[in-house]
C-alpha cells in the first residue's frame, strides 16, 4: 500500500451559478516526508488547489468559464481550514503507519513521452513537452538536453497531479527554435527507477 493518507470531502451543493447539482469533492494528500496537497475538484475536474508556501488557494479554472471562482467553494472553507488539515496529516500518517504496521513504501516508476506543442517549423519558436505520469512517490526530476549539453533557459515545471490510481503525472517544457540537425531530449530521474530514463526527440 502506498503511504500516503488521502482525505475525502463530497459536498452535493447547488452552486451559485447553476441549478444542477454538482458534485464538489476535496482532495487532502498526506505524504510521511511532511508534504501536503490539498485540491478542489468539480465533477472530477480540478478547479483549485492550495499552495502552502504562499498560504492561498490557486484558482485553475479559466476567468472567462467562470469570472469569480472562489464563489464556487465558499462553503468549503477557506486557507484557514486548509492550514488546520494540513497539521492533522501528521497525525493521520502516524495512524496509518501503526494500523499498517509500518510496511515499506510502494514506488511506482514513470512513463514518459517527448512531443512539440505546435507542428513543427525549422526556425520558428515552438515548445517541447516532456510528459510524465504514472509515479510514485511524487516526486521526480527533469532535466532537459539539446545535442547533449544542458538546457536551463526557457525550461518550466508543472506541479504534481494525482491521477485516480494514487500515481503521479508532471509536465515540464523547454521553449526551443528548432534546427535542422538539433537533438533534444528531456531525462527524468525517480526513486522508483534503477537509472535515469531519457526521451528524444528530433526534428
Amino acid at each position: 500500500m502506498k503511504r500516503s493518507a488521502v482525505i475525502l470531502l463530497i459536498l452535493n451543493n447547488f452552486l451559485a451559478f447553476s441549478q444542477i447539482a454538482h458534485e464538489v469533492v476535496v482532495v487532502v494528500a498526506c505524504f510521511d516526508n511532511g508534504q501536503t496537497e490539498l485540491q478542489v475538484e468539480l465533477d472530477s475536474e480540478e478547479i483549485a488547489y492550495v499552495d502552502f508556501e504562499r498560504q492561498e488557494f490557486v484558482y485553475t479554472v479559466p476567468r472567462f468559464v467562470i469570472l469569480n471562482p472562489s464563489a464556487m467553494i465558499v462553503n468549503i472553507g477557506d486557507y484557514t481550514d486548509a492550514s488546520r488539515g494540513k497539521r492533522r496529516c501528521s497525525e493521520v500518517i502516524a495512524y496509518c503507519k501503526g494500523v499498517e504496521k509500518n510496511p515499506p513504501e510502494e514506488k511506482d516508476p514513470p512513463q514518459g513521452v517527448l512531443y512539440p506543442a505546435e507542428e513543427v517549423q525549422l526556425g520558428v519558436e515552438n515548445r517541447l513537452i516532456c510528459f510524465v505520469s504514472h509515479f510514485y512517490p511524487p516526486y521526480i526530476q527533469v532535466s532537459w538536453y539539446r545535442n547533449g549539453r544542458p538546457v536551463s533557459e526557457g525550461v518550466s515545471l508543472s506541479r504534481y497531479y494525482p491521477n485516480n490510481d494514487g500515481t503521479f503525472h508532471q509536465f515540464s517544457t523547454v521553449t526551443f527554435t528548432p534546427s535542422d540537425g538539433d537533438i533534444y531530449s528531456c531525462t527524468v530521474e525517480h526513486s522508483a527507477l534503477d537509472m535515469p530514463k531519457t526521451y528524444i526527440w528530433e526534428p
